[in-house]
C-alpha cells in the first residue's frame, strides 16, 4: 500500500472527546499555575525605585537574595528543622504502619483513624492549639509546673523554639505518612511472607528482609513530601510569632521572609526572586535524597 492509511473518523472523534476531558484540568492548570509562575519570573527581572520607577535589573534581584544573611538564615533554620522532625516522623509512622500491618493490633481501624485524625486538623487549628499548650502564663504545662514548684518550661524561647515547631509538625503529619506506609504494605504480595515463613524468618527479620525493602518507593515518597513541607513551613511559625515575636522574626523561615517582603514591605519583585531561590533549593534537595536513595537500592 504505497498511499497514507486515512485516520478512520471513529479514532479522530475519540481523540477529540479525549482532549476535551483534559480541557478543564489543563485550563486550570495554565490558569492557576503556569500563568503566575510566569508573571513572577516576569516581576523578579525588575525594582521598583523612588526616582524611575520600575526599571529591568535582570538578575540582580537574584544575586542579592544569594548573599541575604537573612534568607540564607533562613534556610539553614529549616534545614535543621527538617533534619531534627522528618527522620523520627517518618521512624515513628513506620513503626505504627508495621504494627497495623503485622494484624496483632486489636481495634485496628480504631488506632488507624485515632493516628490519622491529627492529619484533619487544621494547621493553623494545630498551631493555635499547640499556642495555648505552650503559653507560659496560660498553658497546662505552666500551671503544672507552677502547683509543684518548678520553673516553667520555655517551649517557645529562642533555645526550644525550633523543637517546638517540628513537634506541632510531628503531630500533624505523622498519620498521613502512616496511611501512605500501610497502603504501600497493604500492596505487598503475600506469597513474600509465606517464603520468608518458609526459610524460618520470624515476625521481626520479615519486617527488616521482607516488608521494609517492598516499601522503599513508599518512603522514599514520604521523604521528598517531608522536604518539600519543611522548605515551605510557614503556618505554624507566622502563628507562633504573635507568642514569641522576639523568637520568630520576619524571616525565621524562608517562606514567612518571602510573604513578608511581598506584603508587609512591598518588595513583591524581590520576593518574586526570594521564591524561586526557595523552589531551586527545594528541588535541589529533593533530587539529591532521590538520587542517594535510588543509589543505594541499586547497590
Amino acid at each position: 500500500m504505497g498511499g497514507r492509511l486515512r485516520q478512520h473518523p471513529h479514532t479522530s472523534r475519540h481523540a477529540f472527546t479525549g482532549y476535551l476531558f483534559v480541557a478543564p484540568f489543563m485550563i486550570v492548570f495554565v490558569a492557576m499555575l503556569l500563568v503566575p509562575l510566569g508573571y513572577a519570573a516576569y516581576l523578579s527581572l525588575f525594582r521598583e525605585q523612588l526616582i524611575g520607577g520600575t526599571v529591568f535589573v535582570g538578575l540582580d534581584n537574584y544575586v542579592r537574595a544569594l548573599s541575604d544573611q537573612q534568607l540564607l538564615s533562613g534556610i539553614f533554620r529549616v534545614a535543621r528543622f527538617f533534619l531534627i522532625q522528618v527522620p523520627l516522623m517518618l521512624t515513628l509512622a513506620l513503626c505504627f504502619a508495621l504494627a497495623l500491618d503485622s494484624g496483632m493490633l486489636r481495634l485496628t481501624r480504631v488506632v488507624r483513624l485515632g493516628i490519622f485524625i491529627p492529619y484533619a486538623v487544621p494547621s493553623v487549628v494545630a498551631a493555635l492549639m499547640w499556642g495555648y499548650l505552650y503559653g507560659p502564663d496560660f498553658g497546662p504545662f505552666a500551671q503544672l509546673a507552677e502547683e509543684i514548684g518548678t520553673a516553667v518550661p520555655s517551649f517557645l524561647g529562642s533555645n526550644l523554639m525550633l523543637f517546638s515547631l517540628a513537634n506541632v509538625v510531628f503531630w500533624e503529619f505523622t498519620g498521613y505518612n502512616m496511611i501512605i506506609l500501610y497502603a504501600a504494605l497493604r500492596a505487598v504480595p503475600s506469597e513474600l511472607y509465606e517464603a520468608a515463613a518458609v526459610d524460618g524468618a520470624g515476625a521481626w527479620r520479615t519486617a527488616w528482609s521482607v516488608k521494609i525493602p517492598s516499601i522503599r518507593p513508599a518512603l522514599l515518597l514520604t521523604l521528598i513530601f517531608s522536604v518539600i513541607g519543611s522548605f515551605q513551613l510557614f503556618n505554624e511559625p507566622n502563628l507562633l510569632q504573635q507568642l514569641a515575636p522576639n523568637v520568630i522574626d520576619n524571616a525565621y523561615t524562608p517562606n514567612l521572609y518571602a510573604y513578608n517582603l511581598a506584603f508587609v514591605s512591598q518588595e513583591l519583585n524581590y520576593a518574586a526572586a526570594v521564591s524561586f531561590i526557595l523552589g531551586l533549593v527545594i528541588l535541589v534537595a529533593s533530587y539529591a535524597f532521590m538520587y542517594i536513595a535510588t543509589r543505594r537500592s541499586r547497590s
